[in-house]
């Protein structure tokens, strides 16, 4: 399918794709046979606890086979993201890739553009508690800010007033109905055009504190490198919320170390705070409605429901080469409720859909629907394994443990602790009883379903606003 064909389809496409795949692993292995059990022998556990237990394994042919197919898929998918990438550094084709490293290198070589500033956005809706230390941590910084904007949109409470308190910029937005998104445009409508090239916008949730250095990394990333077009920060999780805070913040304690993995190749630039260059967002502006969705003039896209998502796909899909450094860390207020988390996660899901659905299958989006073909198949593989799990415990007058399927959840188990180690004992403990983490994963899934009916459906898709309550504590990654 091209670009812009997919729309409501998207899910249906995914779904079966997913399932399918699924299907075959299924076939093949009932294909394979029928282990013979002569009886699971007894055994004592310190002499005391009488267990069952079975030696059966899968063949292997069967298990030769997963890891060929899984480790296949995976060098298949690195290869040719990296492939997709170098192609469109080199790239020369002004009409195709307007913000590859090679044209942007061309036209600013033996350019003095001036020293690098920085204008930050904050854009605010109703963030009267948080805001105050958002600016602080801007102010705080080794690099201080040029400008700090606050976007108040809509607000009802006193936003604006602890704006002019705090003596930053104020732009309050006029009969804005694009949320976030719409309030953004405003704003850069009336600041992009007198920007530099090297005039640098940071656009910044006013429920984040950014930790300290990370504008200076970011700064000198940019004087480094002329041809880098943006970049993101790598968030973490503030304290409090109890379990469910636990959850989310081992989830954002492994998505900062795969990003680490991948020397700062970023999959989002998020929204808590990045930064970009003039150039990128005035070609992004310009090319709306061309060769990306969405309505010429605006920088962002108002029909998208997670717009730094679609922003990052806009700026790929033009060829933009852009990073999250490891030194450039963000922490951000976390969701207190499962009914809050439901609506976030749900937003996200949704979104990121429709952004796929909305490019197309590309090159700079093949990456992104190989990402939610993993999480559709990893829903059927967790949702079977549950109920596998839930049958033989309700089937047997005795429970069977299998030396193979429990090594091999021990090898699970060690991983999921090794990827959290840096939060703590919290995050290890929680890591290490294994099964609360795997139904957190398990309402995710369900969340990622719901997704996907929705958007199948034709569903409208709501944008929830969560009032904060008071400002995140940093929690700070161990050096």
């Amino acid at each position: 399918m091209g670009r812009g064909q997919l729309h409501r389809t998207v899910g249906l496409v995914i779904a079966v794709i997913a399932g399918t795949a699924a299907a075959l692993l299924w076939t093949a292995i009932a294909a394979g046979g029928h282990a013979q059990l002569d009886g699971p022998p007894h055994a004592f556990i310190l002499g005391v606890w009488n267990v069952l237990y079975s030696t059966n394994a899968p063949g292997g042919r069967i298990l030769g086979a997963a890891v060929a197919l899984a480790v296949l898929l995976a060098a298949g998918v690195a290869l040719l993201e990296r492939r997709i990438t170098a192609r469109s550094r080199r790239s020369a084709n002004l009409s195709v890739a307007p913000l590859a490293p090679r044209i942007v290198m061309a036209a600013s070589r033996g350019v003095y553009a001036g020293p690098l500033t920085v204008t930050v956005l904050i854009p605010a809706h109703n963030e009267e508690a948080s805001l105050p230390s958002t600016i602080a941590s801007l102010r705080a910084q080794s690099h201080s800010p040029e400008r700090i904007i606050v976007v108040a949109d809509n607000c009802t409470d006193s936003t604006a007033d602890i704006a002019r308190g705090a003596g930053v910029e104020l732009y309050e937005s006029v009969g804005n109905t694009k949320k976030k998104a719409g309030a953004l445009n405003q704003v850069l409508k009336e600041i992009l055009s007198a920007l530099g090239a090297n005039d640098v916008v940071m656009v910044m949730d006013a429920d984040t504190a950014i930790d300290d250095g990370f504008l200076e990394a970011a700064v000198q990333r940019f004087v480094n490198d002329r041809a880098l077009m943006a970049v993101g920060g790598l968030f973490y999780g503030e304290e409090g919320h109890g379990v469910l805070g636990q959850f989310q913040r081992n989830e954002y304690l492994r998505y900062g170390r795969e990003i680490k993995r991948r020397r700062g190749r970023v999959f989002v630039l998020t929204g808590t705070a990045s930064l970009f260059r003039p150039v990128a967002l005035r070609t992004i502006a310009e090319q709306r409605g061309e060769s990306i969705p969405g309505t010429r003039g605006d920088v962002y896209d108002t029909a998208a429901l997670t717009e730094d998502n679609e922003l990052t796909i806009a700026l790929k899909s033009l060829g933009a080469l852009m990073i999250s450094p490891p030194p450039c860390t963000v922490v951000t207020e976390l969701m207190p409720t499962w009914s809050t988390l439901w609506a976030q996660r749900l937003r996200w899901q949704r979104g990121a859909l429709e952004n796929i659905g909305a490019y197309g299958v590309t090159s700079q989006t093949l990456r992104y629907w190989v990402q939610q073909l993993g999480i559709g198949y990893g829903v059927i593989a967790l949702s079977a394994y549950l109920l596998l799990i839930f049958l033989m415990v309700f089937s047997l007058d005795a429970w069977i443990w299998f030396p193979f399927w429990l090594g091999l959840g021990g090898v699970f188990m060690i991983e999921r602790v090794v990827t959290v180690w840096k939060g703590g004992w919290r995050a290890r403990l929680l890591a290490a009883t294994l099964f609360p983490e795997l139904f957190f994963d398990m309402f995710l899934n369900i969340v990622y379903v719901k997704g996907i009916i929705d958007i199948s459906l034709g569903r409208t898709a709501k944008w929830k606003h969560v009032t904060h309550t008071g400002a995140p504590d940093v929690v700070r990654e161990s050096p």
